[in-house]
């Protein structure tokens, strides 16, 4: 009878045990495979031009869907705070919602969004299925670091990417924002960006572009980690792929949690 009583609880504790040590395994892998960026990066093993490639992959090709979720999240918080707001509220201070959280939230996490769905979901499958073909293992045969010539660049490409798609967000979201509080509430630009100014600090930028180079860098990481972890032929592929944009889905979640604590107080 105890032993049934208790299968449960140790159940439980298995549980807990098993996905610490995945999450721990993983946090481990991933280390390695940092270090292993940073030597390639200082050895000079990395092309230049596998950097400029996947910028073009990363960068430009993810421009057009980054300016239509900065346009919906500038219009969608204009017309929400246009609707809160009472006549005890000046109306110019909706300049300053709209700026804030476009700055502060809706453009680093958006975007990130946008990468990981776009990228990040690519690139795991990408080396996920080199990796199931054994092309991976071909290159270590001929000599070639798999981290060199395929995750460095991918990783480096996406940490230089992100902030600047991050920057052009924020702008787009705000100008968005200025044409959606004209037509809804009658705010003019003049007394949008009055009121944007009044409780705009010069931090809050440089606070946004350091979320973007954060996600940029963690979220290549996590996929390439998960690509070159693949197994089991095409299904792993799928597993793979699925559980990478859960884990960056979470991740950037958690770290965008931690932000204010640390930046913002």
């Amino acid at each position: 009878m105890e032993n049934v009583a208790l299968r449960p609880v140790t159940g439980l504790f298995g549980r807990i045990g098993h996905t610490s040590e995945t999450v721990a395994r993983h946090l481990g892998q991933m280390a390695v495979l940092i270090w292993g960026v940073g030597k390639s990066l200082l050895r000079g093993r990395v092309a230049l031009h596998d950097v400029a490639t996947q910028l073009q992959q990363i960068g430009i090709g993810s421009l057009p869907l980054t300016a239509v979720t900065a346009i919906l999240s500038g219009v969608v918080t204009a017309q929400q705070g246009g609707y809160q707001f009472t006549s005890s509220i000046p109306l110019y201070v909706l300049g300053s919602v709209v700026a804030s959280s476009v700055v502060l939230e809706l453009g680093p996490v958006m975007t990130s969004f946008v990468v990981i769905g776009r990228v990040g979901a690519r690139i795991t499958a990408e080396l996920g299925t080199m990796k199931v073909s054994e092309q991976i293992d071909a290159l270590q045969s001929l000599g070639r670091d798999p981290v060199a010539v395929l995750a460095a660049p991918r990783i480096i490409a996406c940490t230089i990417a992100m902030p600047l798609l991050v920057g052009l967000a924020n702008l787009i979201g705000i100008i968005a924002g200025v044409i959606a509080a004209r037509f809804t509430v009658g705010l003019g630009p003049e007394s949008f960006l009055y009121g944007a100014r009044m409780f705009w600090h010069s931090w809050d930028l440089l606070y946004s572009i350091m979320k973007g180079l954060v996600f940029g860098f963690v979220i290549p990481l996590i996929s390439v980690h998960m690509g070159f972890e693949t197994r089991g032929g095409a299904e792993g592929v799928g597993r793979a792929t699925t559980s990478a944009v859960v884990f960056m889905i979470i991740t950037v979640l958690v770290l965008d949690a931690v932000f204010p604590p640390l930046f913002l107080n």
